[in-house]
Parts: C-alpha cells; sequence; structure tokens
C-alpha cells in the first residue's frame, strides 16, 4: 500500500516485487471474510514474516483456529511455524495453466475483504502516522461494513448519480 507524506520513512519499506515505497496490509479473515486479525507492516518486511506476523496474532485472539488457507507467496516457514500453534496451513496455488485472472479457492474471500476495504477512501492510501493508527482504521472499516450489513443500509455509490 502506497503511503502519503505523512509516515516517518522508519515504518516504511520498498516492495521491490510490486516497486512500491510504503507499507503492507496483513489480515486474517474467518470463511465468511470478517476479519480475525491485521497487521501493518513495512513493505520490505518478506511474505513469510508478515504471515507468521499475523497468524501468531489471529491464534493469540482466536485461539480455537484449527486450518488456514494461504497463497503460494508463504514457503516452508510459515507452514512450520503455523505447525507448531497447532493449525493446518494449506497452499492454495495458482492454476499453472491459466491465464490472466480467476479465481483460486478459498483466497477469493480475503480478496473480497480487501476490496471492501478499499470502499473507504481513507483507506486507499496510508495516510497515518503510526502503523498502529492504520491498524484502528482498518477495524473501523469493519466496523462500518457489519454495521451497515446489520441495518440493511445500501452502501453508498457514485454509480449512476448524473
Amino acid at each position: 500500500m502506497k503511503t502519503s507524506t505523512n509516515p516517518p520513512t522508519t515504518t516504511q519499506g520498498t516492495d521491490a516485487a510490486k516497486k512500491i515505497v510504503g507499507r503492507k496490509r496483513g489480515i486474517a479473515t474467518d470463511a465468511l471474510g470478517l476479519l480475525l486479525a491485521v497487521i501493518v507492516i513495512a513493505a520490505s518486511t518478506p511474505e513469510n514474516t508478515a504471515g507468521v506476523q499475523v497468524l501468531d496474532r489471529a491464534t493469540a485472539l482466536h485461539p480455537t483456529i484449527t486450518k488456514t488457507w494461504v497463497d503460494a507467496g508463504f514457503k516452508n516457514k510459515f507452514v512450520e511455524h503455523a505447525a507448531t500453534l497447532g493449525v493446518d496451513a494449506e497452499v492454495v496455488p495458482r492454476k499453472a495453466e491459466a491465464k490472466g485472472f480467476h479465481v483460486v479457492k478459498r483466497r477469493w474471500v480475503v480478496e473480497r475483504t480487501l476490496g471492501w476495504l478499499m470502499l473507504h477512501r481513507r483507506l486507499v492510501r496510508d495516510y497515518e502516522t503510526l502503523p498502529t493508527s492504520s491498524e484502528a482504521m482498518i477495524h473501523i472499516a469493519m466496523i462500518d461494513n457489519v454495521s451497515k450489513r446489520i441495518t440493511g443500509e445500501a452502501t453508498p455509490t457514485w454509480r449512476d448519480t448524473y
């Protein structure tokens, strides 16, 4: 996630693969896509390290977690750490023969949650000075999403408002 000019450079990093200077958001969701845990760290942090931190936070908050699905970016270090926590980590790879976008088993749930978060304009870019403030804004956005579902209120949209 790109950052604004507010955050100190000590809380940012460069994601060499995506060529972005900013922060990385790691989330854990349940099977419905509801947020269980979130971390915001420097973008230079490797996927495995970020995944281990998210899993640690998720299992601390929700000790009954027994299964997790992750993408192919998470290698042996994450899977071994999950096993020490008593969590079965299943790596869900993309289909090698499929070109372009296609739905990948169980990963679409997390992608949908990230899409819900992007409906909140303040989360499109990381404007917060502290990573903990960014985490709080993500929690507030999820509270807003769930509240709208409970009350039956539709999400505001800019479409068809000529």
